[in-house]
């Protein structure tokens, strides 16, 4: 990769970042300058193309979650390529929740998010949630090996 392709990767991935450190619905009207118009996004539960399809996401983690906050801990560049490290908070029905998890990010000959992948285990969320705590304990505990 050319020197000033990465160069613009840095400043394309360190605008991304401070736009997901002030995260809103009203920044969501911006999701188009970092992400690229056909980008995917996946995660536990989402595998989804394009823009206005990665903005539902938001939109809807805006109406279900109280307080969404990502703080980024660690990134790590190579190429056209990134992961960061981070820990997602707020609060669903009043019960506040804390996941961990990290991204692996693609980007185009632009500088845009081509391909954004999270991963993180659903279970440490549901694990926080009252209605869900104990089912998902247990079977937690039962799929582990030092409860076997």
């Amino acid at each position: 990769m050319p020197h000033n392709q990465h160069a613009v990767q840095t400043v394309q991935l360190t605008a991304l970042l401070t736009w997901y450190d002030t995260l809103s619905p009203t920044s969501l009207e911006s999701i188009a300058h970092h992400y690229a118009r056909g980008a995917r996004f996946r995660d536990p539960f989402n595998d989804v193309y394009g823009i206005t399809a990665i903005r539902a996401i938001f939109e809807h983690m805006f109406e279900t979650v109280e307080h969404p906050h990502f703080a980024i801990s660690t990134q790590m560049t190579g190429g056209a390529e990134a992961f960061i490290a981070w820990t997602f908070t707020g609060k669903v029905r009043q019960h506040a929740f804390s996941v961990p998890g990290c991204t692996h990010l693609r980007f185009d000959q632009h500088g845009s998010v081509a391909d954004h992948h999270d991963f993180w285990d659903a279970a440490t969320l549901w694990r926080q949630l009252p209605l869900i705590h104990t089912p998902v304990s247990w079977l937690c505990k039962r799929f582990s090996a030092t409860h076997a």
